[in-house]
């Protein structure tokens, strides 16, 4: 229980130790409380300040009883040491700012590379350079960091989801394709819950790196499926065309038979043991003749 009255001789609060346990101390009292809390050890206090402050030297600390900001005094320095002081705290306050900057100036000019690299993989080496030298410098800076950005933005779009719903709603129309499909069109036990039945959630890592790799697949299939096709951007874009269609109906039909599997789930009864159950059936037999 904190005392209300001035004790007879000087007592600290953070040590607990008083005046005359220790004569040699420096004594403060650096705010208006009264009573057993008016007194501290200036040494005390110091490395209470130390606590609070946290390395920040000039920050300004309060009493936690009165609220009565602590008057803090340093002493002089020369005009080297304010200097350096003061280019300290300027570094200090920009360096935020300026760690920002790097990050945004490295994701953009990345962005310009990663854009001039599809360029010349999709319209072709050669004349992905003729057309970066003679288009308008400013077009470059501002639309090849955009090809990034457009690529995962239609990543972004998952058009299967709509279709395996539409599936899944209009199924019982679908008899006739029954035979092609495993499981289309018959009547099922139970409807599964949303995202119960395996449905990919969108991962931030997984939906970067298909965006970014999908140029690269796009020329890939183009290269497999389309080789008659002379012009390399022509053979891109329907290689990139064939991959999604390709991709989203291998997904489509994953996906639908995962829902087909939740939906056919089936719980067993607990298998008892073979000695449990025999006790069990004569028990029953018992119960019978007793009766």
């Amino acid at each position: 229980m904190a005392c209300v009255d001035e004790p007879p001789e000087k007592h600290c609060w953070v040590c607990f130790v008083t005046e005359k346990e220790d004569r040699a101390a420096e004594w403060v009292s650096p705010c208006q409380c009264k009573g057993c809390t008016k007194w501290i050890h200036q040494s005390c206090l110091q490395r209470w300040l130390d606590e609070k402050q946290k390395g920040n030297s000039g920050g300004a600390v309060s009493c936690p009883q009165c609220g009565t900001e602590y008057q803090i005094v340093f002493p002089k320095i020369g005009p080297l040491v304010y200097f350096l002081q003061q280019v300290d705290r300027a570094l200090s306050r920009a360096s935020p700012f300026t760690a920002a900057g790097v990050v945004v100036g490295t994701v953009y000019w990345s962005a310009v590379t990663y854009g001039a690299v599809t360029v010349m993989q999709v319209v072709g080496h050669k004349k992905g350079l003729d057309v970066m030298e003679h288009a308008d410098p400013l077009f470059l800076l501002m639309g090849l960091p955009t090809i990034p950005v457009m690529l995962v933005l239609g990543k972004m779009i998952r058009w299967e989801d709509y279709v395996v719903r539409l599936w899944q709603r209009h199924s019982s129309k679908l008899q006739i394709f029954s035979g092609l499909v495993p499981g289309m069109g018959h009547p099922l036990p139970r409807i599964p819950v949303e995202g119960s039945y395996g449905g990919d959630h969108l991962s931030v890592s997984r939906t970067l790196c298909g965006a970014l790799i999908f140029p690269s697949i796009a020329n890939l299939v183009g290269r497999l499926l389309f080789r008659r096709v002379t012009s390399n951007l022509q053979r891109t874009i329907l290689g990139g065309i064939a991959f999604v269609v390709i991709k989203g109906v291998l997904k489509v039909y994953f996906k639908q038979q995962q829902y087909l599997i939740q939906a056919n789930r089936h719980i067993l009864n607990y298998p008892e043991p073979e000695g449990r159950a025999d006790a069990t059936f004569e028990d029953d037999n018992e119960n019978s003749g007793n009766e």
